[in-house]
Parts: C-alpha cells; structure tokens; sequence
C-alpha cells in the first residue's frame, strides 16, 4: 500500500521572496549608480543626492521585507509543530483510554429531566408567592401577573 501524501505546511515566500529579491535589485542599482557618480569627482549634484537617496531607501526596504519574510517562516515553522504536536496529544490520549485496564469515571451527558421527575419536584416561582412575603405557600387567589 502506498503511503498517504502529506499536506505540506504553509511556507509563506514566493511572492515575498519576490519582493525581496526585487528591493535588493533596485538596491544594488542604486549604489552601483552613487559608486560610479561619487567616482567620476564631479560635485554633489541633485543626482547624487537621488542615488544616494535611492540607495539607503531600497536597502532599508529589502532589509525590512527580509526580516517579514523570515519572521513568517518561522511562524509557519512553529504552526507547523504545533499542530503535529496538538495530533499527537489527541491521539496518546485517545490511544491510552482505549488501552485503560479499568474504566475511567464516567461523567454522563446533562439532558432533561423526564415528567416523572418534573412532576414529583414542588417548585414554587416568584410569581406564584404571595406579595409582601406574606405565607411562603402558593397565592391561590388567583392574583397572578403575567
């Protein structure tokens, strides 16, 4: 018999691997242009400042989508091993009440109680009591509010 396919665990990436990837293209772009411009000796001009401006910003940027990128990984990871770990419990526990020598304690499931039960209980209401806490029997005088 063949073995059951896993589902593979969510690996965020591809399209943030993307980004990052692209950050760090646009960066390398960036200082390569302020390299060439700062190597040619002319003054600082507006392109200089655009270059250089351009090259601290896509830094920054991929530097932050990297961290995002391996901050979701590592989630992914830890969700990952917390399922398999929350499976595991399930089954040990399911797997140890079946191999219990002795039956467990038993608590049954609350359901309503049959008429045989309701009829043999005297419940009084708030309503059926008589007014001022005058006789603590049922108000027969049939002063009921609804």
């Amino acid at each position: 018999m063949a073995d059951p396919v896993l589902p593979v665990p969510h690996r965020p990436g591809a399209v943030s691997m993307f980004f990052v990837a692209k950050a760090g293209v646009f960066a390398l772009g960036f200082w390569i242009w302020l390299l060439v411009l700062v190597l040619t000796g002319d003054d600082a001009t507006g392109a200089h400042v655009l270059a250089a401006t351009g090259a601290i910003t896509t830094t920054l940027v991929g530097v932050v989508l990297g961290i995002r990128l391996a901050l979701q990984h590592s989630a992914a990871v830890r969700h990952a091993e917390l399922k398999r770990l929350l499976v595991d419990i399930s089954w040990n526990a399911f797997a140890a009440a079946g191999n219990a020598e002795t039956s467990g304690k038993v608590v049954p499931f609350p359901t309503a109680p049959s008429e045989d039960e309701r009829s043999s209980r005297d419940r009084i209401s708030v309503f059926d009591r008589a007014p001022g806490g005058e006789g603590s029997g049922r108000d027969r005088g049939g002063n009921r509010r609804r």
